[in-house]
């Protein structure tokens, strides 16, 4: 497991006045405290556990991942979302950008009894990308297969911009 110090250890330890215990006391607490976030947010990256109890908190707001290719005709957008169901997915364009946006919610089946390994997430999901402006917003066409979401942005033929004549 990955243990990271965002913080500078201060010691107040060797110091004589009683108000000093109480400080190192809340220092200690703090230091301990914060090593549990870090450990914590870490823990989701590195030493999966396979076996004992486990007890994370798989929800919160997920931001899928995703390629974006540009080909001569069109943009493509893949977005990942295993465990996800076409009904569960939101897909709007407004105002310049492309929203991906969801939620899963947990088995039913599963709320009784003990969990011993949860490593799959539930929740909200949410992606914006930006569009450029040589789209055709009305012409997008998106299908979701095997847990992937394509997305194809149609570029626009027409040049973008004008020839502008000084007078």
């Amino acid at each position: 497991m990955i243990k990271c110090s965002a913080y500078v250890r201060v010691s107040v330890r060797g110091f004589s006045h009683p108000q000093n215990k109480e400080i190192e006391k809340r220092f200690g607490r703090f230091e301990n405290s914060v090593s549990r976030l870090f450990d914590d947010f870490f823990r989701d990256f590195t030493d999966v556990k396979r076996s004992g109890n486990v007890q994370r908190s798989n929800r919160g707001l997920r931001i899928p991942p995703l390629d974006v290719h540009e080909g001569d005709k069109e943009f493509v957008v893949n977005a990942e979302l295993p465990g996800v169901t076409k009904e569960q997915i939101n897909l709007d364009v407004r105002d310049g950008a492309l929203y991906i946006s969801g939620e899963t919610k947990q088995d039913e089946k599963y709320k009784e009894g003990n969990t011993h390994i949860q490593e799959r997430r539930y929740g909200a999901f949410s992606r914006t990308i930006t569009l450029p402006r040589n789209v055709k917003t009305e012409a997008i066409c998106a299908k979701f297969e095997n847990g992937i979401l394509e997305v194809k942005i149609p570029k626009d033929d027409k040049p973008s911009g004008m020839k502008i004549d000084i007078k």
